[in-house]
């Protein structure tokens, strides 16, 4: 009898142990969609250098993204993204020296459909407001923009493949600073293992229409979902490569670590 009670209590613990592992793994999955139907709270720190005419420069920026989703109706989210960024810089802008504080928040708000289409895209579209929060005139625009905002994505087995994309237009701020007609376009693919390691890759290229220069970082990530204290939590981090930079911008080799806060709906 003492056996038959050990082996059902092994097997039960066997069992919890693979439902949390799929169940780390799912929220691992929805962490690689934009778009999911998942409140999270990323902390993404970038830094990179080699800035300025000098290429003396250097910016450490530290962005706080929080997701959160909104149920409209039977059919319908919309999910309000964030992205508040601290930044840290040093030489960038000859004989300006450090500066130090809030950048420019950008906000966009995605209406997507609950259910994906009958081709499995997962998809979601919107305004995005470049809001000027800079708390020094070198650390934002010191414009406010407005412009269309969409993504779309499938996930296939351990796979997730997409694009995000905006444009931005500013429309009202000071005269005397460059206007924005900026697009922005992230194409992301990752993969998430059983035991909820994801390996991601990605591109956050911008185009200023205005200049006609592109800016395009290739960023390659590790990260690893846990449990901590009953929290879920992914942290992770890698590196990133400037395949092309507008006039004094970041060159070369940059880093990025990241950790994002979950609370999934119980």
């Amino acid at each position: 009898m003492n056996r038959l009670i050990l082996s059902a209590l092994t097997a039960a613990l066997m069992s919890t142990t693979a439902l949390a592992q799929e169940s780390d793994e799912e929220l691992a999955k929805k962490l690689a969609n934009p778009i999911a139907s998942l409140i999270s709270v990323p902390l993404v720190f970038n830094y990179d250098e080699n800035i300025g005419p000098a290429d003396d420069g250097a910016r450490s920026v530290l962005n706080i993204q929080p997701v959160i989703p909104f149920s409209l109706n039977s059919d319908w989210n919309v999910i309000s993204r964030t992205i508040l960024p601290i930044v840290h810089q040093d030489d960038i802008f000859p004989g300006s020296g450090q500066q130090f504080g809030l950048g420019d928040a950008l906000q966009s708000f995605f209406f997507s459909p609950k259910q994906p289409t009958s081709g499995g895209i997962i998809w979601g579209a919107g305004p995005v407001m470049l809001l000027p929060t800079a708390t020094d005139n070198l650390l934002g625009a010191e414009k406010f923009g407005l412009g269309p905002t969409a993504v779309a994505l499938a996930q296939q087995g351990p796979w997730t493949v997409g694009i995000l994309a905006n444009h931005i237009w500013s429309v009202a701020g000071d005269d005397n600073r460059a206007d924005i007609n900026n697009t922005f376009l992230q194409p992301f693919v990752s993969y998430t293992t059983p035991d909820a390691w994801t390996f991601s890759v990605n591109t956050e290229s911008t185009y200023n229409w205005n200049e006609n220069e592109w800016a395009v970082p290739v960023n390659a990530q590790i990260s690893k979902l846990l449990n901590i204290g009953g929290q879920p939590v992914s942290i992770g981090g890698g590196a990133r490569y400037w395949l092309a930079s507008a006039d004094n911008g970041p060159e070369g080799w940059g880093a990025a670590i990241n950790i994002k806060f979950l609370f999934p709906k119980n």
